[in-house]
């Protein structure tokens, strides 16, 4: 039984984010609609480009987090086949050798525990730190 958690995680986020996106459009649009000339009214044709560019930020904005996204899962199956690995490590100006033993996720961060040779665990190692890898 596998579950997911980064989909459940994402699957309320569009719908609470277009909200706000909508939210922020409207009063934008009040706002202008407020201060324009009644003498001089707004193009509709300004209007629809101004629709479409939000449009085309908002599409942007959802874009970017789907990438975001896809890297946290990239680093997680990257970190998953890190498990029963021998790594290197900077620590202290020194190179530290272990091997992966276990493996946990903070806020969507893989962090890796390592066994050294002394018998001693070093945990929160994350994959920025890794320089080898056997």
């Amino acid at each position: 039984m596998a579950v997911n958690p980064i989909s459940a995680a994402g699957a309320s986020q569009p719908a609470q984010s277009s909200n706000i996106a909508i939210q922020d459009f409207l009063k934008i649009l009040t706002a202008q609609l407020n201060s324009q000339d009644p003498l001089k009214p707004v193009d509709n044709q300004e209007f629809v480009a101004q629709i479409a560019q939000f449009a085309s930020l908002e599409q942007s904005r959802q874009l970017n987090a789907k990438i975001d996204e896809l890297l946290s899962v990239q680093s997680s199956l990257q970190s998953v086949g890190l498990l029963g690995k021998t790594v290197d490590i900077n620590q202290g100006g020194g190179v530290l050798t272990g091997k992966v033993t276990a493996l946990d996720f903070a806020s969507g961060q893989p962090l890796l525990t390592l066994q050294i040779p002394s018998g001693a665990f070093q945990d929160k190692i994350t994959l920025s730190q890794l320089t080898n890898v056997r």
